[in-house]
């Protein structure tokens, strides 16, 4: 499926982020869109500006220090458009150049980022920080709220492949009633299955020490759950991730002293990153593919996988109507 996503931000300031998340996008299979090129002189900008919005899959408010009229944005919540968020982080090293100084336009940027942070959002430190997020959260949001998408035209289901498709859904339909799966012990028992997986999860830890850029040996050993290994990794693998890569990913997010960098490679040991992935294939949420360069095994998640951090993460967000 094809998403089309509109990507509403300051321009100058976030030149190279807006960059690097079109190519984010793009490398998803997506399509990114912007205001940038309508000219708002035109007597039609405001209605070529809502049209384009409107038919948009997805919003993609990339925000810093900087303030724009939130014309963009309104027209995405008016049309009950999924906005996604990528607001920068308070501890990200950010030129002043790059600032309002104005208080009253400080406030405006204050009070956008907190609507903005009231739904699907992601705090970025960097570029490189802010790509790991961006893919994390677009694919995150996809997966738990499925648009309509897009296809070709030369794709497009013929009348017959249509008329025929309909049957065999009100047959498929009527096969659902007289099983009753909804109400089966099959799904009784995947329930309970899920639930202990998740309870496995939670109840586990892993250590992962730290290599440094600036280090000759591994640094900061801590203990992390596995549960939020997996609930940190869910998303990446729906592509796939070779061990190397879930190394990587694992040593930038999870790196418990932001003052350093870690190395590219391995920054997280080998040896303790394939017994976390031999664990998580044990309890069927991901699967090993074929081998990539060097012997490097390629880990996808499972479609299991998928329904167990869905069911996470339906449960975190029901935890809001508790409050």
């Amino acid at each position: 499926m094809q998403y089309h996503l509109f990507v509403g931000s300051t321009l100058d300031d976030l030149k190279n982020e807006r960059r690097e998340l079109f190519r984010i996008i793009m490398e998803l299979g997506h399509v990114p869109l912007t205001a940038e090129y309508i000219d708002p002189s035109e007597k039609d900008s405001r209605r070529l500006l809502q049209k384009t919005i409107e038919e948009c899959d997805y919003f993609v408010a990339l925000s810093a220090y900087r303030y724009a009229a939130e014309t963009e944005y309104a027209i995405a919540v008016q049309k009950g458009i999924p906005v996604i968020a990528l607001i920068i982080d308070e501890k990200a090293r950010w030129k002043a150049s790059k600032k309002e100084t104005d208080a009253e336009m400080i406030q405006k940027v204050a009070e956008y980022q907190r609507k903005l942070r009231a739904g699907a959002h992601e705090t970025w430190l960097g570029t490189a920080d802010l790509c790991q997020k961006a893919q994390s959260v677009l694919i995150r949001e996809m997966n738990l709220n499925p648009r309509a998408g897009w296809v070709r035209g030369d794709e497009a289901i013929r009348p017959l492949v249509a008329n025929e498709l309909a049957r065999l859904s009100g047959e498929n339909d009527m096969l659902r009633r007289q099983i009753k799966i909804g109400s089966g012990e099959m799904v009784a028992r995947l329930r309970e299955q899920m639930r202990k997986a998740l309870k496995l999860l939670a109840l586990n830890t892993a250590p992962l020490s730290f290599y440094y850029v600036s280090g000759d040996n591994w640094e900061n050993t801590r203990q992390f759950r596995y549960l939020r290994i997996f609930k940190l990794l869910a998303p990446e693998l729906a592509l796939g991730k070779t061990t190397s890569e879930v190394s990587r990913f694992l040593g930038t997010v999870l790196n418990p002293d932001l003052e350093k960098t870690v190395r590219k490679d391995y920054p997280t040991p080998s040896n303790t990153i394939k017994k976390i992935m031999a664990d998580f294939e044990l309890l069927r949420l991901v699967k090993c593919a074929n081998s990539g360069n060097a012997g490097d095994e390629i880990w996808e998640i499972t479609e299991y996988g998928k329904e167990l951090y869905s069911t996470y993460r339906l449960r975190q967000l029901e935890k809001a109507l508790k409050r």
